[in-house]
């Protein structure tokens, strides 16, 4: 088997002249080649070499995505060393500092951008000797350009045209690429090792299950640290001699995201990856410019297009098959008056999403398969590479996470570790050489998550007759009730959500407790609608907080007994009380992760006194009076 510089090596010979990279220079996007890039990585990783970067050496990369960014990380493990990519999403010094300093970076190369996170906690980077810069006008004494190192590279290779074979000539397939850490649904985020070996077989996975051909492009839109970008995006797309774009960097964060409507139309991307809180934006973007457009009226045409779309659609295998064949014609009329120009705000090659990270519900897939552009869910974890499931254009069914990639084993077992039947419900089990090598100095955990080669996810789900893959929530999660029994309860989380455009988070709550509870967070944009439209008053009217809390009340009691809803749930897990929050759950609150799945244990430490309050007898009234406070609040806001 290869390594990932061998592989870089012969895309650039294969499609020399292909463009690899597109990145926007403030007026329009500009290619570079694939040997242009290959030189390039070639002369940092030999500078990096004379700069004294040893084999296995840790060096940290903090940067957003660019063509610099792939540069460092292919420069760094064409030396032997290993690429230790954080996000730029980590904010807070000690998130950073615990990071550089468990993976023993004794490198940091950083964006100009991301520069002040690092010279911040400087003095307290134990194995620190070098910082290396991206952005030569933001430099400050004492660190060292990467245009420089370049340079030197370039130098001693025209002095030793073999200097960069000497190098790579010494790495093994079972070498360490990467550590990535873990988003931090725990206090001590885990290092994961990645290989040569695990991340090209993920790569092959990949490419056997989704065609990606050299003329492909995808504006990678998440970002790039994460193994999900790497595998999908940078390696899948390098292999194939496919074209990757960056996201325009803004001078914030926020102008960053803006510009990504702007940039997909620019890229004209023929794949995107996506996690359902993009889905989500997406999605409330397409509406918006509707309402926004034709008012009601086309509102209700949109909505009659979808209607039709889902029943012809079905679960997208057996799509237009029996009487649903009829809805052929009206289907085809929707798609030319509506659907086409929807597609056209993401340019006029966009074939499919690719999913990760949490689940993505049922009614999103529906959604965006309706439109024309299917959302293709996929189940994955970065210590398998990350992918081990996905739903793909030749096979695909709305609800499941897939089928399994190929070259990978996966059994369902029991609390015993013993092997489940098709269609039982355990936890997630998988072999293959995708797997991870194991968790950076973490013996114990390392011990505990791979028994005899194989990889217990701590997810929960079941494999049908045909091999497709549910996913049905984390063991980790669990509901527990006094009497022991256990329930996941993201099923339940994602049905409320889904089923309502007035709620717009759940998180249920049971530890051995009488009842269950919830933490809800009410959608604001679609109350206050509600509230103007059905009653004709404002977000401040003396009667707006009682109205809200009743409408939600009301969104919930179809999932009670004697609501429509009443048998998709065991009663027992649906929440007893209900706390209303005035904040949702968000990164910048750290509620949420980088993959956008909830962290329960800070959620839970944040509103400890809100759920121990849920479970005294005045608590079990939607109306008392923390929720009043809360709704309030939630309305007052703009």
């Amino acid at each position: 088997m290869q390594t990932i510089p061998e592989a870089f090596r012969n895309s650039a010979e294969k499609y020399a002249d292909n463009v690899m990279m597109w990145e926007h220079d403030g007026d329009t996007y500009q290619p570079t080649s694939y040997l242009d890039m290959f030189e390039q990585t070639r002369h940092f990783a030999v500078g990096l070499n004379n700069l004294g970067l040893k084999k296995n050496e840790k060096v940290a990369l903090l940067a957003e995505g660019r063509n610099q960014w792939v540069t460092a990380e292919f420069g760094v493990i064409s030396c032997g060393a290993v690429s230790v990519p954080l996000s730029v999403k980590l904010s807070e010094s000690q998130e950073l500092l615990f990071r550089i300093n468990h993976s023993e970076s004794s490198v940091v190369i950083v964006s100009g951008s991301q520069a002040h996170k690092i010279r911040k906690i400087q003095s307290q980077l134990t194995f620190l000797r070098s910082i290396i810069i991206m952005d030569k006008e933001q430099a400050e004494e004492g660190e060292v350009l990467m245009d420089d190192i370049i340079e030197s590279g370039k130098k001693e290779l025209n002095k030793n045209p073999n200097a960069f074979d000497e190098i790579t000539n010494a790495l093994d397939t079972d070498d360490t690429v990467n550590i990535c850490y873990t988003s931090g649904t725990t206090a001590d985020p885990k290092g994961i090792m990645l290989s040569y070996r695990n991340y090209l077989t993920n790569t092959r996975q990949a490419t056997a299950i989704f065609n990606v051909p050299d003329y492909y492009t995808s504006l990678l839109i998440l970002p790039w640290d994460h193994s999900f970008a790497h595998t999908v995006g940078v390696y899948t797309l390098m292999t194939a001699g496919a074209s990757m774009a960056s996201v325009q960097r803004g001078k914030t964060p926020m102008e960053t995201l803006r510009n990504i409507p702007k940039n997909i139309k620019e890229v004209r991307p023929h794949f995107l990856l996506s996690v359902p809180s993009l889905a989500k934006n997406f999605r409330k973007n397409i509406e918006k410019g509707i309402r926004d457009k034709g008012g009601i009226r086309a509102i209700k045409l949109f909505n009659s297009a979808l209607n039709v779309a889902y029943k012809y659609n079905q679960e997208g295998y057996n799509r237009g098959k029996g009487l649903r064949f009829w809805l052929k014609i009206p289907y085809a009329i929707y798609e030319r008056i509506l659907f086409r120009k929807i597609r056209a705000n993401f340019g006029d090659r966009l074939k499919f999403f690719v999913g990760g990270g949490a689940l993505l519900d049922i009614e999103l897939q529906r959604f965006f398969y309706a439109i024309g552009i299917p959302m293709y869910q996929g189940y994955g974890l970065s210590e398998a590479a990350p992918i081990i499931s996905a739903n793909t254009p030749d096979n695909h069914k709305l609800g499941a996470s897939g089928k399994i990639v190929p070259e990978l084993q996966v059994k369902i077992c029991d609390s015993d570790g013993k092997e489940l039947a098709v269609g039982e419900k355990g936890e997630i089990v998988v072999k293959g050489d995708n797997v991870m090598q194991g968790y950076w100095k973490n013996e114990q955990g390392t011990k505990q998550t791979i028994v005899d080669g194989w990889l217990y996810t701590g997810d929960m789900g079941y494999l049908d007759h045909e091999n497709y893959l549910y996913v049905t929530g984390r063991f980790k999660s669990l509901l527990i009730a006094e009497d022991g029994e256990k329930f996941s309860p993201e099923g339940i989380e994602e049905a409320l959500v889904e089923q309502s455009r007035y709620i717009e988070q759940v998180m249920l709550y049971n530890n051995q407790s009488p009842y269950t509870v919830a933490l809800l967070v009410p959608n604001r944009e679609a109350l206050v609608r509600w509230l103007n439209n059905k009653h004709e008053i404002k977000p401040d009217d003396s009667r707006a907080v009682d109205l809200a809390i009743e409408k939600l009340q009301k969104e919930l009691e179809p999932f009670y007994k004697g609501g429509d809803k009443e048998n998709l749930f065991p009663q027992r897990w649906m929440p007893g009380a209900v706390a209303i929050l005035k904040e949702g759950f968000s990164e910048e609150n750290k509620l949420l992760n980088s993959t956008m799945k909830l962290v329960r244990s800070k959620v839970i430490e944040k509103y400890k006194g809100r759920l121990q309050g849920l479970f005294s007898p005045k608590s079990k009234s939607i109306y008392h009076p923390a929720n009043r406070e809360a709704m309030a609040e939630v309305l007052k806001k703009k």
